[in-house]
């Protein structure tokens, strides 16, 4: 079975150079990461020939109408997947992001603890629709700071009005990276999507398992 399902689009991040796509299923109000797990079964990125739509990538607060099944791979702990089949996908509208706050939810952490990775094995011991790996925070601030690693980019840090908090966390947005680039810098508050990395362990020593990190894939500024 399968449709074609209306998802608000609010990351559209990079992932092992090309992108991570997730949104906000209109129709239900659960989160939807499109994977094409056929095409790249270890991570289900999304390759620009299935992605753009006229030539154009997806933006943040598009409504976008893409051909998923009804099931995708979890790659073990991951609860969001739907497996992007053939078919164009389709713009369908814009949302105003006053209209998403309502999606931010309740929960007493950002994506279940006050860390800024979470292991794939406790991911596991959780019921399957439990396996939050992705999540809209309304932030009241956010800082930024050019990586300090060898590598280029971008990390961020952010508040909520309850009191949560993610610091340093990579940004995998590329075009909030893009406007950080030209100078840029965030004032006031924003909605963040945040969404966990495929397991990565940052050098040779790390001790224990692969961890998924935290990372900031959607900026969207109000």
């Amino acid at each position: 079975m399968s449709s074609l399902k209306r998802i608000v689009c609010l990351s559209n991040s990079w992932k092992l150079e090309e992108r991570c796509i997730a949104g906000i299923d209109l129709g239900g109000g659960n989160w939807i990461r499109p994977v094409c797990d056929s095409l790249y079964p270890k991570d289900g990125k999304v390759p620009r020939l299935a992605r753009l739509i006229e030539g154009k990538e997806p933006e943040l607060l598009d409504i976008l109408g893409i051909p998923l099944a009804d099931t995708g791979n979890d790659f073990g702990f991951e609860c969001e997947n739907l497996s992007v089949l053939p078919g164009q996908w389709k713009l369908l509208g814009r949302v105003h992001s006053s209209e998403l706050v309502g999606y931010c939810g309740s929960f007493p952490q950002i994506l279940h603890n006050s860390s800024k990775y979470v292991n794939p094995s406790w991911l596991k011991t959780l019921p399957f629709q439990q396996r939050r790996t992705l999540q809209l925070v309304q932030a009241t601030s956010i800082s930024v700071t050019k990586s300090s690693s060898g590598n280029t980019g971008w990390r961020g840090s952010l508040q909520t009005s309850n009191g949560q908090a993610l610091r340093d966390a990579k940004i995998t947005d590329p075009v909030f990276a893009e406007k950080l680039e030209s100078g840029y810098q965030p004032t006031g508050s924003c909605l963040v999507t945040v969404s966990l990395s495929m397991p990565w362990a940052p050098q040779d020593n790390w001790e224990g398992e692969e961890p998924c990190w935290k990372l900031i894939a959607g900026v969207i500024e109000m």
